[in-house]
C-alpha cells in the first residue's frame, strides 16, 4: 500500500538536519527511506518513527562517497514508483587551511557534497516528472559567505546553490518544486563530543534548531521559494540578490572591456 503523500527519500539521517527531515515527513504521512552511514542510528530512527506514526520506514545504510554504494542507492531511488520528495541533506564538511587538508578528505568532500548529490538528483528526475514531485538540496550560508578555512566546502555547496537553482528552471514546467536550503548555524552533534562545546562559542540566537529549520524548509516549499534562508526576516532581500545575479551574470558578455582596465593595457 502506497503511502497517502508518497514516499521521501532522505539521505544523511543518522541526526541533525536529516533526522528532523525524517521526523517531519513521517508526521506528514509520508513512507521514507532513509541513509546514513551508521545503519545502528537509521536502525533505531525507522522504530522510534513507524511506532509513532505508523508509516513504514526503510533504512538504506551508505557511504555516500563509495562508488558501489552510491550506485545501490541509485537503484533503489529509481525503483520508487510513488516518490514525492527527494532531500539530499548529506554533505562533509572537515575545517582547515586549504594547503593543510588532506586529499582524501577533498575527495570525499567532491563526492559526497556534489558527486552523489548531483547522481541522486538525476536519477530521481524520472520520478518527479511523472510524480509533479520535490526536491530538496541542502546549501548553506557559505553559499554566499566566503569565510577561512572553507575553501573547498564554500565551494560545493557554491555548487549546490546554483545546480539546484539552474534544475529549478528546468522542472518548473512540470510542477516539480525543487528548493535550496540555506541553514545557518544549526544545532547538530556534528559527529562528536565537541559537538556541545563547538555551538557554545555562539550567542544563543545565531544557532537554530533543525526541527525549527524543517519547518521552514517545508513550509518554504509550499511557497515554492527556490531560495529557503529560514533566518532571513526579509524575503524581498533573497529576490533582489538572485535578480542582482542575473543581471551581472548577463553583463559579463560584451564585446569590449571595462574602461577601468584601459589604461593598464595601453
Amino acid at each position: 500500500m502506497m503511502a497517502p503523500h508518497g514516499t521521501a527519500f532522505v539521505t544523511g539521517c543518522s541526526s541533525g538536519i536529516g533526522a528532523a527531515f525524517a521526523r517531519a515527513l513521517a508526521r506528514k504521512g509520508h513512507d521514507l527511506v532513509i541513509v546514513a552511514r551508521r545503519a545502528d542510528r537509521l536502525r533505531s530512527l525507522a522504530a522510534q518513527l513507524e511506532e509513532e506514526t505508523g508509516r513504514s520506514v526503510s533504512i538504506a545504510p551508505a557511504d555516500l562517497s563509495e562508488p558501489d554504494d552510491l550506485a545501490g542507492l541509485v537503484r533503489r531511488l529509481t525503483e520508487i514508483e510513488d516518490l514525492a520528495l527527494l532531500v539530499n541533506n548529506a554533505g562533509l564538511g572537515p575545517l582547515g587551511d586549504f594547503a593543510d587538508l588532506a586529499i582524501g578528505d577533498v575527495r570525499r568532500m567532491l563526492a559526497v557534497n556534489i558527486g552523489a548529490l548531483t547522481e541522486l538528483s538525476l536519477a530521481a528526475v524520472p520520478q518527479l516528472i511523472r510524480n509533479s514531485a520535490s526536491l530538496i538540496n541542502v546549501a548553506s550560508g557559505v553559499s554566499f559567505a566566503v569565510m577561512k578555512d572553507l575553501a573547498v566546502y564554500s565551494g560545493t555547496k557554491g555548487y549546490v546553490m546554483q545546480f539546484t537553482r539552474s534544475l529549478a528552471l528546468e522542472l518548473e514546467p512540470y510542477g516539480c518544486r525543487v528548493q535550496a536550503l540555506v541553514p545557518g548555524l544549526t544545532r547538530t552533534d556534528r559527529g562528536g563530543a565537541e559537538a556541545i562545546n563547538f555551538f557554545d562559542q555562539f550567542p544563543p540566537e545565531m544557532v537554530m534548531e533543525p526541527e525549527d529549520l524543517v519547518a521552514a524548509s517545508l513550509a518554504g516549499l509550499a511557497l515554492n521559494e527556490t531560495v529557503c534562508i529560514p533566518a532571513l526576516e526579509d524575503a524581498g532581500r533573497i529576490a533582489a540578490l538572485i535578480q542582482e545575479m542575473q543581471d551581472i551574470g548577463m553583463a559579463v558578455s560584451r564585446r569590449a572591456i571595462a574602461s577601468r582596465y584601459r589604461p593598464l593595457t595601453a
